[in-house]
């Protein structure tokens, strides 16, 4: 029998910018396993519980989601707001409130309309100074996350601590945080396909050691996040 496993997220479980962790997470996995992917560039919480009716129609037996960095960005002084909401139509200003309250919406309606067992992953590391503002923000707003799991039933997945880790390991020269743009994702796109970089020398040239700007995953960060997934399933074939 097919298990069937839908991840649900931003831009990392997009793959557009960032090296493709379901891929990774594929080759990692044995057995009748098929992976549906519901990513969407520049997501917040609420834009994931208002687009979920594509999963609870047709659902599956087990599902990822990994939300939240748009959310904890958007609490950093000097992030555009007012320009994001525009973009992304938000009603309101996004807040650690209103994160919380949108994540327990999407768990309690994956909880009540499907049979899925769900995993919530904590937030990629953003940045190398773990102590930055950055860092800080994600943490937060992972105990967000832990508390919305709890409280719905579902699975906490450390992805944020198992990065952590990793960072910590490697000890890598400090890198000050900057706020990826639009821009400089453009600048990504055409290095990738017209001077033929991959995201893994980007990362290199920058002294990235998960990441290529601070937020989307280099293969070392991506493997991580596949790591975690696959460590975690309910459902594995041997």
């Amino acid at each position: 029998m097919t298990t069937r496993v839908a991840c649900l997220g931003g831009s990392l479980t997009r793959a557009q910018l960032s090296v493709d962790y379901l891929d990774l997470l594929e080759r990692r996995l044995s057995g009748d396993l098929r992976l549906a992917r519901f990513g969407v560039n520049g997501d917040f919480a609420h834009n994931l519980l208002r687009r979920l009716d594509a999963v609870v129609a047709d659902p599956p037996d087990v599902i990822t989601v990994m939300i939240g960095t748009n959310d904890a960005r958007a609490s950093l002084p000097g992030h555009p707001v007012e320009r994001t909401m525009k973009r992304k139509h938000l009603p309101e200003r996004p807040s650690a409130g209103w994160f919380q309250e949108c994540l327990g919406a999407v768990v309690e309606r994956l909880r009540t309309e499907t049979d899925a067992t769900a995993g919530l992953l904590s937030l990629p590391v953003r940045g190398q100074e773990l102590d930055g503002a950055a860092a800080r923000a994600s943490r937060t707003y992972d105990r967000l996350i832990a508390e919305v799991a709890t409280a719905g039933g579902a699975t906490c997945l450390p992805l944020h601590e198992r990065q952590t880790e990793e960072l910590r390991r490697a000890d890598p020269a400090p890198v000050p945080y900057r706020e990826p743009t639009p821009a400089a994702g453009l600048g990504v796109l055409l290095g990738q396909a017209v001077l033929r970089r991959s995201l893994d020398s980007i990362s290199r040239r920058r002294g990235l050691v998960l990441t290529t700007d601070h937020i989307h995953q280099n293969s070392r960060g991506a493997a991580l996040v596949a790591e975690v997934v696959d460590t975690w399933l309910p459902v594995r074939s041997t």
